[in-house]
């Protein structure tokens, strides 16, 4: 998941929108009297961004000095234990996957297996010191990298499997590239004045507050491939070359950022989405048409907070909306606060919406506190809409509170011990909750389908099930102990779950495919097997990384024997990095 800072402005056209003049001046008084010369020259400069080209490069190239002069970018250390998100470089040309255990099957599909994830430029994730204070990058940012694995068969049937990498070049990465050197101030977690001193020199300098990372997820639509990050606009991907390409924005229906997480709606293949911002409108849905040419439908849903949503339901005739307390706020950074912070006092609800409904068809449901960022599938049962995700107490995203030890606070979060949150640890560990909403009486029930035993997230389905009533259901697994000795989080297994097996109030019966000591996956996805029947007819596949041998690889596994061996695991020519979410792409008859 990509940083998230959604107080914005507009500038050279970027999506965002300005500051309100209220709280620029909000931001003045409450400045101390050292640096309000120097915001009163920043809010001159803002007022006349719109004059001359030469005026405003000479306003660019004064900024640059003062930040060159005022900010000192350092280096994030990465604990022996966190190696592994390390950035690595492009690898250049395909490099052909030679190293086969076992064997891939016959009935797997041809096509491209893609992972998104983290791979900061320039050695890491950075910090910056300056009068102002500090501020950092937190452990989503840094740019996306695409890791690819095409598989494609021969003239004589036989497999040929390469692997390729690439970084998805967003503008804000060539600008950085260009220069040779960080550019862009961290400016979501920190000290309150280096806060707002970083979203508004980001924003003269380089017409937008933040970096558009696009390091989250990678989806396809209409036969395109897109690399998104939540907090700006998807990116297209050649998905032969991995060469990024333009910015989506529907031919121009689409102008404010996009969530990582759309989904089709059954039958009309349409794509449901749903954008947040800092500033009004919060939240906005949208429908894109099958095709990927027109939005059919654009409804702000009138939020009167500013909520990270990260992902979107769907069933057959609604589009189900989380909103939990993560909540992004200004005004907050102005009295000394954070950007971005879980407020676990505030109220949590999930919405149900006609596809094609306004805000007031919207039926709310208030429901247990929690962060909730992925949902693992909704459908229609009767009068109910029923939600499947990953519930957690609190949130992951962006940390502990500023000056909290950021270590001991991801440690403590990790253990296992008590997962059910009623003590100090294991508040970020995630299980696996059901909602069910009853559209007509409007009652809800609710529980969790997994046991505080284990912590699971990153779910995954067959997706020729998304929005219907489903069998099964995929997640990775938490290492805890791996975990929480690293402050990091380690998936050490994925597990499958049979929702039709449940019994009465017990966990819902779970398998479990474990990868060797000191083994994690990232990227997991589901793959139909070709010519399949039954919903679990297909193949898991997963990145995973070795960290006693330093090595990387690809495992698959059959979802029907989900215990046992991998079918085939195939070594990488090179390390890839701990990241977020793949997809597979089935590419027939490749050239």
């Amino acid at each position: 998941m990509a940083a998230f800072s959604c107080v914005s402005l507009q500038v050279n056209g970027s999506v965002l929108k300005p500051f309100a003049s209220e709280s620029f001046d909000r931001l003045k008084t409450s400045l101390s009297s050292t640096f309000k010369p120097f915001f009163n020259e920043l809010h001159q400069l803002q007022m006349k961004i719109d004059v001359s080209q030469s005026m405003k490069n000479t306003s660019r190239k004064m900024l640059d000095a003062f930040v060159d002069s005022a900010f000192q970018f350092v280096d994030q250390p990465l604990l022996p234990s966190q190696s592994n998100l390390a950035p690595v470089e492009e690898i250049g040309e395909a490099v052909n996957v030679n190293a086969i255990e076992g064997e891939i099957p016959v009935d797997f599909p041809e096509g491209v297996y893609i992972r998104n994830g983290s791979n900061p430029l320039f050695g890491g994730l950075k910090s910056t010191v300056s009068s102002f204070g500090k501020t950092s990058q937190i452990w989503v940012e840094g740019e996306g990298m695409l890791h690819a694995l095409y598989f494609k068969k021969n003239a004589s049937g036989n497999w040929i499997v390469s692997y390729k990498n690439k970084f998805v070049e967003s503008e804000s990465f060539k600008i950085e590239k260009e220069r040779n050197m960080p550019v862009f101030l961290p400016n979501l977690e920190g000290d309150s004045l280096a806060i707002l001193a970083s979203n508004l020199i980001n924003a003269l300098r380089l017409g937008t507050i933040a970096k558009h990372y696009q390091n989250v997820n990678i989806f396809c639509h209409s036969g395109k491939l897109y690399a998104t990050g939540d907090n700006y606009l998807p990116q297209e991907v050649d998905i032969s070359t991995l060469e990024s390409l333009d910015y989506w924005d529907v031919n121009g229906a689409w102008d404010r950022p996009f969530t990582s997480h759309p989904k089709k709606a059954p039958s009309s293949g349409e794509l449901v989405m749903l954008g947040f911002d800092g500033m009004k409108p919060y939240c906005v849905v949208g429908v894109i048409s099958a095709d990927g040419e027109k939005l059919l439908h654009k409804v702000d849903l009138k939020f009167n907070r500013s909520v990270l949503n990260h992902d979107i339901g769907v069933t057959q005739n609604y589009n189900v909306i989380i909103d939990h307390p993560l909540i992004v706020d200004i005004t907050r950074v102005i009295k000394g606060g954070q950007l971005m912070k879980y407020e676990e006092k505030e109220p949590a609800r999930i919405g149900v919406m006609p596809r094609y409904g306004s805000a007031e068809s919207v039926k709310w449901f208030e429901v247990e506190p929690n962060c909730t960022f992925h949902i693992v599938n909704c459908f229609e049962d009767s009068n109910e809409v029923v939600v499947r995700g990953c519930k957690a107490v609190t949130s992951i995203i962006p940390g502990p509170d500023w000056g909290q030890d950021k270590f001991e606070w991801f440690s403590k979060g990790f253990k296992s011990d008590d997962a059910d949150g009623l003590t100090e640890n294991g508040y970020l560990l995630h299980r696996v909750h059901e909602w069910r909403l009853n559209v007509v009486t409007g009652e809800v029930k609710e529980k969790y389908l997994t046991g505080a035993d284990c912590s699971m997230d990153f779910p995954f389905i067959n997706e020729d099930v998304t929005g219907l009533k489903h069998k099964y259901g995929y997640t990775q697994v938490i290492d805890s102990l791996a975990s929480s000795i690293s402050g990091i989080c380690k998936y050490g297994s994925v597990a499958k779950l049979h929702f039709n097996e449940e019994i009465n109030e017990q966990p819902v019966r779970a398998e479990y495919h474990k990868f060797p000591e000191n083994t994690f996956c990232t990227g997991s996805t589901f793959v139909p097997k070709q010519g399949g029947v039954e919903e679990d007819d297909g193949l898991i596949i997963t990145f995973v990384h070795n960290e006693e041998r330093n090595v990387s690889q690809v495992y698959i596994i059959d979802a029907k024997k989900f215990e046992s061996d991998p079918i085939a695991i195939l070594t990488l020519p090179q390390r890839v990095p701990y990241g977020h979410h793949g997809v597979f792409v089935s590419m027939p008859n490749q050239a």
